[in-house]
């Protein structure tokens, strides 16, 4: 065999550098010219040809790569710059990482620093469902690690490397994805880590630096590239928020445009003479629904376009839910606002509509208000001459100028000048007379009773209202005066007091409706005291005194903003009561039980005065009926379902013994 000389072996060995061979087939010419038998020094030649060939092989290879790695790169740059959408960002980069790096798998997590946790965005690969699901705490696993260290990391072996803060819901989902090396390098916006990008292999087969340069390469990519797409979201959203806000600023202008036009027209309606109804008409022009205007007790005074007004019941909580506040509140299906002035409220109006008022409809409700309370005022001067007929009426009824014939209401309303017509002897201020006659001391009182609309056989109840502090009598007094004439009553204002007569035959629950609603009105506490019913005219001292009476006590009991009776204050207004009403007490207190025994003739009343006085020991009692224990709580039981459950707390008890003593000398 002829031996090559050290020449032809180099051109061998050009020729395959010329045709990229691999790298074994270099090992041919040296082996070739050993079988030949060529001298050592021909071989040493060959084996040093051999060395530099491969090296210039290998970095003909890594040049080959580099290149085709720029490549890459140039088209991934290429390809984001045509892609707005996060996603379609994600997909592409993970995709072309997987390739470049020839991975099994590769995959992308975002940061949230307000959640406190990094979240898997894009896998390419994958095949757990619940790897892909993955939400890590900050700082956990190797993606932990390349955050905060924001430099590149590779582990031959994720789930047996220490280096990083291992989390067992983490590795399962590593281990179910059969994950062994995996490389990780930061994404960065400036000094930000905004996110890892990976690559991963499901053997220990490990990632050599250049190719964490080159996954390096690809998030610095990524990094920009989902930086531009948030910027471009965030302005898209902007603008978005400009147009909608010019939109906003736009239709502002029209509703106040709209609010003005709307205010003018109110203003010329109540100019020219219009009054709360024609404001209503208004708005519901403008805003639709139907208004209703309510005086400051609640009561409906106007419906627009003849709707039915809400349920009576209903109407002072609409009043309510307008005051103290004022401005325009909701209320149910209703949009209230108080009809005011600086220092009084006249009423509310209530808008019912399906529509939600925005700011602007909200204001034409408050400006109808203000023109509503101004038509109100212009209208008041002719109200307040005839609450002063009225309380000049019911001062009269009040000293006793007015007397009564026997069968109730005299026909000719005033009576023959009988002393009996005063129950209580009241002097007459007119004619200095006690006991005398309407027609004899107050010219015209037929006349005037019958003008104001009291009616004949009819029951009526006095009250007595006091204010907690007197700058709010002059209201109430006007208040009371509106609410009188609406309920065909008589009001006036006496000193400390407003005194109001109206129809009814229940005082202590027409006093604690009046309390409500008056103090509504004034925002303030009102404490009304009640007597009656009365059925002649004669009548209305003696119960005002009793009434007048029932609101010291509520005052000295510290009863503030409440209503009552004397029949509804226990033991005490039979102390204060005008006419002494033991029976009334007693079936107040112990009717119940007074009836169960009279039924079924049992004992209870007798067991009651036992365990009073047994100091309430069911023993003692249980010795001194000589019955036995279980006996006496049976009928403790029966007169707790009889009582009430609270009959034994101390004012009750106390209530209930003196009934009982009562009771007892009654008998």
């Amino acid at each position: 065999m002829t031996v090559q000389t050290p020449l032809a072996s180099c051109n061998v060995f050009l020729d395959l550098l010329a045709r990229e061979a691999a790298p074994v087939e270099f090992e041919e010419p040296v082996a070739s010219a050993r079988a030949a038998g060529a001298t050592p020094e021909t071989l040493a030649q060959l084996e040093a040809a051999k060395l530099t060939a491969l090296r210039v092989s290998a970095g003909m290879r890594r040049q080959a790569r580099r290149e085709a790695e720029l490549t890459a790169l140039f088209d991934l740059a290429g390809d984001l710059a045509g892609l707005r959408d996060l996603d379609a960002i994600l997909e592409a980069i993970v995709r072309r990482a997987r390739r470049l790096l020839n991975a099994d798998i590769a995959y992308v997590t975002l940061n949230d620093d307000e959640c406190g946790e990094t979240r898997m965005r894009m896998t390419d690969g994958s095949i757990s469902a619940a790897f892909r699901r993955l939400r890590i705490p900050l700082g956990d696993g190797l993606g932990g690690l390349v955050a905060q260290t924001a430099m590149p990391y590779s582990t031959e072996h994720y789930l047996r490397d220490p280096q990083f803060r291992h989390q067992a819901f983490i590795d399962a989902a590593v281990a179910e994805e059969a994950l062994v090396a995996i490389l990780g390098v930061p994404m960065r916006v400036g000094s930000r880590v905004i996110g890892v990008l990976y690559a991963a292999n499901r053997t220990e087969r490990p990632f050599a630096p250049e190719q964490a340069v080159l996954l390096g390469s690809l998030a610095a990519h990524a990094a920009l590239a989902i930086g531009t797409a948030r910027l471009l979201a965030e302005t898209r959203a902007t603008v978005e928020e400009l147009d909608a806000v010019n939109g906003r600023l736009r239709a502002r202008g029209a509703a106040i445009e709209r609010a003005a036009q709307a205010h003018d027209r109110m203003t010329a309606l109540v100019v020219k003479g219009g009054d709360a109804g024609d404001v209503a008409a208004v708005v519901t022009e403008v805003l639709g629904g139907t208004l209703y205007v309510l005086d400051a007790a609640g009561r409906c005074l106007v419906a627009s376009g003849g709707a039915v007004p809400p349920a009576e019941d209903d109407l002072p909580a609409v009043t309510a839910a307008a005051h103290p506040r004022g401005g325009t509140t909701r209320h149910g299906d209703l949009w209230v606002t108080p009809i005011s002035t600086p220092g009084e409220v006249l009423g509310t109006l209530a808008l019912r509509t399906d529509a939600d008022l925005d700011d602007a409809d909200r204001r034409i409700l408050e400006r109808a208000a203000l023109v509503t309370a101004l038509a109100m005022l212009l209208r008041r001067s002719p109200a307040e001459a005839e609450a002063r007929v009225q309380g000049e009426l019911l001062d009269d009824l009040l000293d006793g100028k007015v007397g009564q014939r026997t069968g109730g209401w005299s026909d000719g309303w005033a009576t023959d000048g009988a002393t009996d017509g005063v129950t209580d002897g009241v002097t007459d201020g007119v004619t200095g007379r006690t006991g005398g006659g309407a027609a004899d001391g107050v010219p015209g009182l037929e006349a005037r009773i019958r003008r104001v609309g009291l009616e004949r056989d009819v029951p009526y109840v006095v009250l007595s209202a006091r204010c907690a502090s007197p700058r709010h009598r002059g209201r109430a007094a006007f208040w009371a005066a509106s609410y009188a004439a609406a309920a065909h009553g008589l009001a006036a204002a006496r000193g400390e007091e407003v005194v109001l007569l109206l129809p009814g035959d229940v005082p202590g629950e027409t006093a604690r409706r009046v309390a409500k609603e008056l103090g509504a009105a004034l925002a303030a506490p009102v404490t009304v005291g009640a007597a009656g019913p009365v059925r002649d005219l004669s009548g209305v001292p003696a119960a005002h005194r009793e009434a007048r009476r029932c609101a010291d006590t509520l005052l000295a009991l510290d009863r503030m903003d409440d209503g009552a009776d004397a029949r509804e204050l226990g033991f005490v207004g039979l102390l204060i009561g005008a006419h002494r009403d033991a029976k009334g007490f007693l079936e107040a207190t112990l009717g119940p039980v007074l009836d169960y025994d009279a039924r079924r003739g049992t004992s209870l009343v007798r067991t009651l005065e036992t365990y009073f006085g047994s100091r309430c020991a069911l023993s003692r009692t249980a010795e001194r009926l000589h019955v036995h224990i279980n006996t006496v709580h049976q009928r403790l039981h029966r007169v707790s379902r009889l009582l009430g459950e609270d009959w034994q707390e101390p004012e009750r008890a106390l209530e209930i013994q003196l009934a009982l003593r009562l009771h007892r000398l009654r008998s």
